[in-house]
């Protein structure tokens, strides 16, 4: 791994810590009212049950593609990678439930809900691409899935800026649903367009 590719793994790994950190407050103070989970009505127990699955697939996740989990007769990557995988399809389905409470609307709904869909599908397709054997297609679902495990950071990175440029709230919070992780999984494809043509 070139120093520019290191620093930038650094940098996604520290983003991706940073976001745990943050959503761990709902871990060690779970919310039992709908107020106390972002008005959702559905987010007693279900906003729990995402954050746990999501931070556990964004730590384990940034570990997912360093080549020395790879190696060996019984690389910890299968492991690890279960327990992403195990991890993904919990917060996906979570998602799922929690998406059409969203307080934002309908279009909010439509957004993190497309997004669940879209976590658990390319997650099932990578692990059975692996049960398969067929390890290049499982990487290249592995990849889609990362892109929108990134959505959690992403989210974060946008909400911010909103507040910073006094922005109106809800209608850009609509638009975030969406640009949380679309823009990533059009990147992560145009990653594999490139790596396509260079034969890897």
């Amino acid at each position: 791994m070139s120093w520019p590719a290191r620093l930038a793994w650094i940098g996604l790994v520290l983003l991706c810590l940073g976001v745990v950190a943050y959503s761990a407050r709902y871990l060690l103070h779970p919310p039992r009212t709908p107020a106390e989970a972002l008005g959702n009505p559905r987010g007693v127990p279900w906003l729990l049950v995402h954050i746990a699955g999501s931070v556990t697939a964004l730590v384990v996740g940034s570990l997912q593609f360093l080549p020395a989990l790879r190696r060996g007769a019984s690389p910890p990557h299968r492991w690890t990678g279960r327990i992403y995988v195990v991890a993904c399809l919990v917060g996906g389905a979570a998602g799922l439930v929690l998406a059409p409470g969203s307080s934002a609307g309908p279009i909010a709904s439509v957004g993190f809900g497309a997004l669940a869909i879209l976590w658990i599908a390319v997650n099932i397709l990578g692990w059975r691409a692996a049960m398969q054997g067929r390890f290049t297609e499982h990487r290249r679902w592995m990849v889609r899935s990362w892109a929108l495990t990134l959505a959690a950071v992403t989210l974060r990175l946008y909400l911010p800026l909103v507040m910073v440029l006094d922005l109106p709230f809800l209608p850009w919070y609509r638009a975030i649903s969406f640009l949380a992780w679309v823009p990533n999984l059009i990147l992560a494809e145009l990653w594999l367009c490139r790596g396509s043509k260079l034969g890897y």
